[in-house]
């Protein structure tokens, strides 16, 4: 006897189909079907700051900084390291931009750019020797780093110590403060996306994927991680060094522990390899934390569940399943079994 079964079916929409080439695109429909996703959140990010509260564009500032070390962490994670170690690429940056302030009296326009490519710079450097570490060995070294660098300025009261270097200059007025991060975050999102699928992005992802196979067509892998490592500590040293101007202070909590286990959290809530899932996962998640300051205590415990129902119930991430079901849609068909 044969017995009938169902199971769900997945299927492109016909829309998707004909438009994976912008050269099929026939209609303003599908036109539209292939600019509203990425034209529409832009939109939405550069109109948020001219409606929000003046505590919640403080907010939208955070959740990009977090957001961008969470990209940071994913362009890494996609070379094959996986860091704990956020931290000390803002804490670089925010040490240097403090240094170059404070000391030498740069300029804001000129202290956060040296501060970026310096930061990034030290930030590979000190990494460099552990570049050949895989897995959860190079993790531990990057989690370790930035709280022993935190333990040497209290040990040595180096750049202020434990009350830090303050009287920093600020942004001109709060516009410039909150679309410089905006910009620069759109900006890197869309290079990372357009640098991972350049022939420069397939090497460094077949560097994860088989480093060996690499290895043996006459590349570099090392040299390939440290160039990895550059980008990925510019763009965190660009985070710590806005956040100084911002707060106008650098102390030893530019290496807290914050900076980063919430750029993991962001990237893994999103959804990890695609940037866009870092971003949606910050702009979710910091929100989030900061709604839940009125409860108290509970507020851990609110938002460790959170995560938990986040994980459990959309492991691919937020983004993905968001994808998916833009992209496809679901019937049940009918099998022999």
């Amino acid at each position: 006897m044969v017995v009938k079964r169902k199971r769900k079916e997945r299927i492109d929409r016909g829309i998707k189909a004909r438009s994976d080439d912008i050269f099929a695109l026939t209609s303003f429909r599908e036109m539209l079907y292939v600019a509203v996703p990425p034209v529409l959140p832009v939109l939405l990010l550069l109109v948020l700051p001219l409606v929000l509260p003046l505590y919640w564009k403080k907010v939208l500032i955070s959740a990009a900084v977090f957001a961008l070390l969470a990209m940071s962490w994913d362009f890494i994670a996609a070379v094959g390291m996986v860091s704990l170690g956020q931290a000390l690429f803002f804490g670089m940056g925010a040490y240097t931009t403090g240094v170059l302030d404070h000391y030498a009296g740069l300029p804001i326009w000129l202290s956060i750019p040296l501060a970026t490519v310096i930061g990034g710079f030290l930030s590979a450097i000190l990494l460099l020797p552990v570049i050949r570490l895989r897995g959860v060995y190079f993790s531990m070294v990057t989690l370790v780093l930035p709280l022993m660098i935190e333990r040497i300025i209290e040990a040595t009261a180096l750049f202020g110590g434990t009350e830090g270097i303050t009287g920093i200059q600020s942004f001109p007025n709060q516009w410039v403060e909150v679309y410089l991060v905006l910009v620069v975050l759109l900006l890197c999102l869309f290079g990372f996306r357009r640098l991972m699928t350049s022939d420069y992005g397939l090497v460094l992802k077949a560097v994860s994927d088989n480093d060996r196979a690499v290895m043996s067509a006459g590349i570099n892998i090392y040299w390939s991680k440290a160039q990895a490592l550059f980008i990925a500590g510019s763009v965190g040293s660009f985070c710590g060094a806005y956040l100084t101007h911002v707060y106008m202070f650098v102390g030893m909590p530019a290496f807290a522990l914050d900076y980063s286990i919430l750029p993991l959290a962001s990237a893994v809530v999103g959804g990890m390899g695609t940037f866009a899932g870092s971003v949606m996962g910050a702009m979710i998640l910091v929100p989030l934390s900061e709604a839940l300051r009125g409860v108290g205590g509970l507020r851990t415990v609110i938002y460790a569940i959170s995560l938990v129902v986040f994980i459990v119930a959309l492991p691919e991430g937020i983004f993905h399943y968001i994808q998916r079901k833009y992209h496809q849609f679901e019937r049940w068909v009918e099998v022999e079994g």
